[in-house]
């Protein structure tokens, strides 16, 4: 994804609850500029559909330090694209699973911050309007938090592709 110098985040120190709807703010831009705030972090992330594109941007963060470790939980049903991804996945997360999922979720954490985005975008870049929240709330970070661990239990790896 090419970097844009799109900045629509307002501090999260002081906007606990935000949002954003634009057609040039993509996913992987809302996450660097969420870690440029709130310094290196872990990550949860679920999909329907990712790209190479999104891979490398992560790659990119972990690569400055910036992504601790992540996880990735993606959909059984676009499983055929994401075979042809898998040892890209691979090297980049640090845990896939394969899942009944649409939800397109990230959720970040460090010693400091629990930082949660629902977003309306896949982890693919279609220049098309999207929709995001980003909340500093813990509960809500709990709450989805907890509904990750319940999907994991149901989940594949990605190695039973």
């Amino acid at each position: 994804m090419p970097r844009r110098e799109v900045n629509h985040l307002k501090p999260l120190a002081n906007t606990p609850l935000q949002a954003y709807f634009d057609n040039r703010l993509q996913l992987a831009d809302v996450i660097d500029q969420v870690l440029r705030q709130i310094g290196p972090a872990d990550l949860v992330i679920s999909t329907f559909s990712t790209s190479d594109a999104f891979i490398r941007r992560l790659h990119r963060l972990k690569n400055e330090g910036l992504v601790k470790s992540c996880s990735l939980f993606l959909d059984l049903k676009a499983s055929r694209k994401t075979v042809l991804l898998a040892g890209f996945i691979k090297s980049v997360f640090d845990a896939v699973f394969l899942c009944e999922n649409h939800s397109k979720v990230v959720l970040l954490k460090n010693d400091s911050h629990h930082v949660t985005i629902v977003t309306s975008q896949n982890q693919t870049q279609g220049n098309r309007m999207e929709c995001g929240i980003i909340t500093t709330n813990n509960d809500i970070y709990q709450y989805i938090a907890h509904g990750f661990l319940q999907l994991k239990t149901a989940a594949l790896p990605l190695d039973r592709l």
